[in-house]
Formats: structure tokens, sequence, C-alpha cells
């Protein structure tokens, strides 16, 4: 059993060299940021179009077993809006399998400087070539603020397009070294997704925050070849802009984190605790939290 679980989580030469090396973990730690190496082929790349093709068409491998209240899922009733789907890699293996790939997992430990990634969260997205429609652009936010119910503080996130991902096709943009900052102003509302929030007041808030660290609100949109990604810390701001390509832009956002994360309880000024969507979903601990290294919702992407 040993031998086994070993070679499931090893690198053959080649991968190890896809690695960031120390020089690019040390800027990440700076910038908030990192885009890879090419870590997924050409195949693998295609597999996750036509795989999310037959997800969207209604092929799934198993379902949620519970609705969380916050869950976000497109249904074809929705209509030309963008897309997001919680939970692809609970939903569908052929997704999942490829998701799974070791080598991703060793990239965010290096990153996070971490001996153990475990999934966090993955949503499938489609954002639709349709330079007007307000739901293309994703305001200013960043990730830390949904997970107060964690106890770590270096989670971070893959954004993994199928295919070269640029500026017209609205790709993830991040503000340099903004995870670096001292964040002012913070108040219950940050604990709701941006979807649910006005985008002014996202602005304002990062202008806020910006200003009171003397920074400079720099902002570095992510250029992505097909089979590249790149990566985020969870307190690196970021958004995106309008697709103006004629192409959907299809993408996965894949949510990491470190082997010692954990549930905490966090309350809101009115007493309610704050909860994730796993809350319902994972089993619990021996003193009854929610257990995120639950393997259902959470498996083990990468251990050394």
């Amino acid at each position: 059993m040993t031998t086994s679980v070993t070679n499931a989580f090893a690198l053959s030469e080649q991968e190890q060299a896809l690695l960031p090396t120390d020089d690019e973990v040390e800027a990440y730690a700076r910038q908030g940021w990192y885009l890879t190496r090419k870590l997924f082929t050409d195949a693998e790349v295609d597999e996750l179009t036509a795989a999310s093709e037959r997800f969207y068409a209604g092929e799934r491998s198993r379902t949620l077993p519970a609705r969380p209240p916050r869950l976000a899922y497109w249904e074809p009733e929705k209509g030309a809006v963008q897309r997001h789907n919680d939970y692809i890699h609970y939903e569908h293996d052929a997704i999942a399998r490829i998701l799974r790939k070791p080598l991703i997992g060793a990239v965010a430990a290096r990153l996070a400087k971490a001996d153990e990634i475990r999934i966090w969260q993955s949503t499938l997205i489609y954002k639709p070539p349709i330079s007007g429609e307000p739901s293309n652009v994703v305001p200013w936010h960043f990730d830390r603020h949904y997970w107060q119910a964690c106890t770590s503080e270096e989670m971070l996130t893959a954004f993994i397009p199928f295919h070269d991902c640029g500026v017209e096709m609205g790709t993830i943009t991040m503000v340099d070294g903004s995870h670096r900052w001292e964040e002012i102003g913070a108040d219950d509302t940050t604990t709701r997704h941006f979807a649910e929030r006005d985008n002014t007041d996202l602005d304002r808030m990062l202008a806020d925050n910006a200003a009171h660290n003397h920074a400079e609100v720099r902002k570095i949109p992510m250029v992505i070849p097909k089979g590249h990604m790149s990566f985020h810390h969870c307190r690196t701001y970021h958004g995106s802009g309008a697709n103006v390509s004629p192409d959907p832009r299809r993408a996965i956002s894949f949510h990491l984190q470190p082997g010692d994360n954990e549930h905490r309880s966090f309350r809101l000024s009115t007493g309610d605790v704050v909860a994730y969507n796993h809350d319902v979903l994972v089993r619990r601990t021996a003193d009854g939290r929610p257990d995120y290294a639950d393997p259902e919702f959470c498996p083990v992407l990468w251990r050394n």
C-alpha cells in the first residue's frame, strides 16, 4: 500500500523540470501570481473542452447529494450569460482525472511551501463571446474573503484556460503584489461573493486599500498559452474584462488548500457564523466541525 501511494505522487524527470524554480517561488511571494510552463498536453486540454461540452449537454458521473446555499451552477434556462459550475471535479470524472494530474499539485506545493495540497473547489467557467454581456466582467476581489471559515492563509488558485487566452478573451488579470497589502475597511459584506456585490463598491475597496498601503494599482493581464496556467495567492486582487473575441473563453478555476487547512468558526457582526458550501456536504471531524480533508470532496492532489 505504501509503495502505491508513493508512486501516485511521483514525477518524471521531464515533469520535475516544469516545476517553478527557487527564483520563481520568490517572485510568487513578491507578486502574488505565477505563470507556469506547459503542464498539460494539447490532448489533455482538448479532452477538457470535449468533456465540458458533454457536461453542458447533461453528462454527469454523479451529482451532489445536497444543494449548498451559495452554489454557482449554470443551467441552460439561464441563457447566454457567463457560466459557472462548482464542484466539476466531483460531478465529472473525465475532467477530474485531468485536473488531478500530480504535476499540478506539485507546482502548487512549491508555491505555497506546503507538503500536501488538497482540492478545495473547482469551477467550470464559460465566458460567451458577447462583449456587452454584463456577467462577463468579473470585478476586483480576492478569494480569501470567501474562505473565512478556513484557517490557512496560503490557499491558492490555478486558472486553467482550454486554449490560448489573452486580453481579447477577457483573461484573468492580477493586481501585482496586492496579497501583501494591509487591508482596511473590511466588513461583513466582504464574505459575500462578487456576484452579490456592486462593482463600483468593489472598485472603491481596491482603490482604498491601495491608498492605505501607498501602493500603485498595477494590473497584470495573464496571457496564457494553451496547456499553461496561472496561479494566484488567495489574497491577490484579481478580476477579468469582457470577452470581445469571436470565441468563448473556456476555463476552470481550480482552488487549492495546503494540507494543514482546517475549518474555523468565523462570526459576523450579526452573530451568524460564516459557512462555506462544503459545510453541508463534507463529513465531520471528531469534534464536530466540517472536515476539509474529506477525500470525497477535497481529495489530496499532491503529497511529498
